[in-house]
């Protein structure tokens, strides 16, 4: 682990654990963020109805997020409880739980290349990291999108850049949102050949986030198929637009017409 954490978890706080001991009055788990410390998830904390089987809930080896209810720090004993944990609330710590995972792996890896131990790695490049973008997986994505010279910048040492953004790019996808459509361009003029492709070249040519991309080809004359990649919807959607109001405008004011057919 090369994050600097808590040794115990504080009330209120979500943790993953994983059961490993089934009782009559409770299940005994271990708290997978804290080097496998044991907590005591009681009969009463499974669920708001009432329980016959335990097991009806929990099992074995079953990884859960439960909620800390109390914390004796002399005794080295965490109360926990499921039953008052939401669905919404579990789906966002687990997603946090793999992004911190994966985040302490490729930290690891880039250590190794580098020669640094994890309480190294983690003071030289991956508090830098936490300390900008709020948490070190965000980060790590960010980084995959910008490049070597965003962590040059924060002030890591090139040699550690280079390292961590070469284990960046292979272990990181960035996920993408695809909107696209038909756009059909037509213009009796003379030279309108010219005329379309400049609108086509206009629209191409719009303002774009650095992760975003637009692609337009032929479908078949005067049918051309746009798309625009990005992070999220909202930015597809907003780049898509642009682009059409670009290449319908710049058709029309040359005596043309445009049109534009969405495509799921």
């Amino acid at each position: 682990m090369v994050r600097k954490k808590p040794e115990w978890p504080e009330v209120g706080d979500l943790v993953v654990a994983t059961v490993s001991k089934i009782q009559p009055y409770g299940a005994y788990v271990t708290l997978d963020e804290f080097d496998g410390k044991e907590g005591l998830l009681h009969i009463s904390e499974l669920s708001s109805s009432w329980v016959k089987n335990i097991r009806d809930h929990v099992r074995e080896r079953q990884k859960v997020v439960l909620k800390v209810l109390r914390v004796d720090l002399e005794k080295g004993h965490v109360d926990l409880s499921l039953r008052r944990v939401t669905g919404r609330e579990k789906k966002e710590k687990i997603l946090e739980w793999k992004k911190n995972r994966r985040a302490d792996l490729i930290m690891k890896i880039v250590g190794e290349k580098v020669g640094l131990p994890p309480s190294e790695i983690y003071e030289k490049v991956g508090a830098k990291i936490e300390e900008r973008f709020g948490n070190i997986y965000d980060g790590l994505e960010e980084i995959a999108d910008r490049g070597e010279e965003t962590l040059v910048k924060m002030g890591i040492p090139e040699g550690s850049a280079k390292a961590l953004n070469e284990v960046v790019l292979e272990k990181i996808k960035i996920p993408r949102v695809k909107v696209r459509g038909i756009l059909e361009l037509t213009c009796p003029k003379r030279n309108g050949v010219e005329i379309i492709k400049d609108a086509l070249v206009k629209a191409y040519a719009v303002k774009k986030t650095r992760d975003s991309s637009i692609d337009i080809y032929l479908v078949g004359s005067p049918r051309y198929r746009i798309e625009v990649l990005a992070r999220n919807y909202k930015t597809a959607e907003r780049i898509l637009q642009n682009a059409i109001e670009v290449a319908t405008k710049t058709i029309q004011s040359s005596g043309g017409e445009g049109s534009f057919k969405r495509e799921k």
